[in-house]
């Protein structure tokens, strides 16, 4: 009879990085639609990078600072944002090095421009374990599809969580759908 075990912990510590991962990417949707900056910090690498290409935007981040200060700027008070991930593929590279696929499904409604969007679009991500934690160091989207509309009147929400612990944006702000930012 051989010893099995430390082929078991290593299936087992396997598994629990692909669940810590699919968590990881939970917790990144939850932030962005509740702009908790500070705990969308501490999901992403030092040198974390994105790219984001939609039906007539692309944004890019070349660092963390920026991006926060991008999510910061665009999730306030006057939006409504839901986004979920779903069916994550996760392949482990080695014991520090992952990549993803995630499917996500996205709502955004802005208040001023009463510009609605709906889509989906699929992730690719790269992780790094960073002092034993699994955090996002890369993420590039590219949408399945993408619809937006202006809607005749703003809808009638019942709650909205950024309206009440989002910041305020100045009266003067504009939404510039092309950049995602309001200047």
């Amino acid at each position: 009879m051989t010893d099995d075990a430390p082929e078991l912990a290593r299936r087992l510590q396997r598994l629990e990085d692909i669940e810590e991962i699919k968590r990881l990417r939970a917790a990144y949707f939850r932030c962005l639609d509740t702009a908790n900056l500070e705990e969308l910090a501490s999901l992403l690498t030092e040198d974390f990078a994105c790219l984001c290409l939609g039906g007539d935007y692309e944004y890019k981040a070349d660092s963390k600072a920026e991006f926060l200060e991008i999510i910061g700027n665009s999730f306030h008070r006057e939006i409504v944002t839901q986004h979920n991930g779903h069916g994550p593929e996760i392949d482990l590279v080695d014991d520090a090095h992952a990549t993803g696929t995630i499917y996500f499904h996205d709502q955004v409604y802005h208040f001023r421009s009463r510009e609605f969007l709906m889509g989906t679009g699929i992730y690719r991500d790269r992780y790094r374990k960073d002092a034993g934690r699994w955090r996002i160091e890369y993420g590039v989207y590219e949408r399945v599809y993408e619809l937006t509309e202006t809607l005749s009147r703003e809808p009638h929400f019942t709650a909205h969580w950024l309206g009440k612990n989002g910041k305020q944006l100045p009266p003067e702000a504009s939404y510039d759908p092309v950049t995602g930012r309001y200047s």
